[in-house]
């Protein structure tokens, strides 16, 4: 008798807990946990669901478009893959596999300093997809020009700097695993530092400068051919500074709830810093998407685009280039259904008269 064939998989909460069963426990509670006790991370979900969408009706949505411009560049969708470390925890090709099933889906593709592929061989291995580069500062500033150079080299159309890490959080699920990232050699901004033999995320976050200041991010932005996307802000204060000096854009993060645990969820911080400098920067936004409906709301209140991570990671645990491709598949096919319901054919198009506060936020608590 055959076994019962396995549900299909719908939804990106399907691809998670699927991706739970196949991934070693240390990659697992590096990729899923999160700093502290876990409240920003279960809040940057939860924050989603606490806006409602009051839709439009018989406007005519036969014909829809996802495109947004970003940094002055038309995108097809609003979709871009955030910057994740050590991918190869999670398959075997890891950043070139995300990398070829962003390219599917019509995506941008950010690879950060950490990841288990250079930038060269990230272009190399996957020409064909559109690149950002993620830039941890270390202290050695001579490697962070080198990284930098490289990404202009080969390809990169922006440069993201992180700025939330001058420090590890403490992330209890990885303390108690006792996960070992990678090897130095296998992480060549490391190598590139001195770095050498097994370390731990902790052993990595020693390489970045704790005292990074605006005034580095003034330089960068001076030096470099690139446009400078701030990551980590989360207050108009931080986004007006990021202005003044010389950022192109912000994203809107806490670090999908990895680094300082009970800070605002990004989807509380989007609207106020949206307002603040949504004319002088592009704004974007990561953490805690999960549904279509979720890209819409940060599309109405003031992102340009959205940074999806935790879930592509579940994709290319289970399918490689192909997961990734089917994960963001999943999340446009629900944006565009939203769009649909909601009565907003042009996701350029939409605004704050499309979300409220919802009355159930208090049951959901």
């Amino acid at each position: 008798m055959s076994a019962d064939p396995q549900p299909p998989l719908v939804s990106l909460a399907d691809y998670e807990h699927a991706a739970a069963e196949v991934l070693h426990p240390g990659a697992l509670a590096y990729y899923a946990g999160g700093a502290g006790d876990e409240i920003t991370m279960r809040d940057n979900v939860a924050a989603w669901r606490r806006i409602a969408i009051e839709p439009r009706m018989l406007v005519g949505v036969k014909n829809r478009d996802h495109s947004v411009t970003v940094l002055g560049r038309r995108r097809p969708h609003p979709l871009i893959t955030a910057p994740m470390a050590f991918q190869r925890l999670a398959h075997p090709e890891g950043e070139i596999a995300t990398a070829r099933g962003v390219a599917r889906a019509g995506g941008v593709m950010c690879l950060s300093t950490l990841g288990t592929t250079s930038s060269p061989a990230l272009a190399r291995g996957a020409p064909r997809c559109n690149r950002w580069f993620q830039l941890y500062v270390f202290s050695d500033r001579g490697v962070s020009r080198e990284l930098v150079a490289q990404a202009v080299d080969h390809g990169y159309e922006a440069l993201i700097v992180t700025v939330d890490l001058p420090v590890l959080g403490v992330r209890e699920r990885e303390l108690r695993s006792g996960v070992h990232s990678a090897t130095a050699d296998a992480v060549a901004s490391a190598a590139a530092a001195g770095a050498s033999g097994a370390m731990t995320p902790a052993d990595f976050a020693a390489l970045i400068d704790p005292d990074l200041t605006w005034s580095d991010i003034e330089r960068f932005a001076a030096e470099s051919p690139l446009p400078v996307l701030v990551k980590g802000v989360l207050t108009a204060h931080d986004a007006r500074l990021a202005a003044e000096h010389g950022a192109r854009g912000v994203i809107v993060s806490n670090h999908g709830g990895r680094q300082l645990d009970t800070t605002i969820a990004s989807a509380d911080a989007l609207p106020a810093i949206a307002e603040a400098v949504g004319e002088r920067l592009d704004v974007l936004v990561d953490g805690g998407i999960r549904r279509g409906t979720d890209v819409l709301k940060a599309l109405a209140l003031g992102a340009r685009a959205i940074l999806v991570g935790r879930p592509v990671l579940w994709g290319l645990a289970l399918d490689g280039a192909a997961g990734v491709t089917r994960v963001l598949e999943l999340l446009l096919t629900e944006f565009d259904t939203a769009l649909a319901l909601a009565g907003a054919p042009r996701a350029a198009e939409l605004d704050r008269g499309w979300v409220t506060p919802a009355r159930w936020a208090e049951q959901l608590k």
